[in-house]
């Protein structure tokens, strides 16, 4: 790679700190997004899933 040293002006307008910010609220976004789509199924009497892949869930409640 051909770089150059940033100049101070650079330097101090860099703001490492965003890309963190915005990986943490998607993995806040994806985990809450699961936790709803398995509470969903545990309580649901039966449903079905299909997912990308051909991936097929069907289940049914035992009560």
């Amino acid at each position: 790679m051909n770089g150059k040293p940033m100049s101070q002006a650079e330097l101090e307008a860099a703001r490492p700190g965003e890309a963190l910010t915005l990986a943490a609220v998607l993995v806040v976004f994806t985990v809450v997004i699961l936790t709803v789509a398995a509470y969903k199924m545990f309580v649901a009497k039966g449903g079905k899933v299909a997912l990308p892949g051909g991936y097929k869930f069907e289940w049914t409640s035992a009560k």
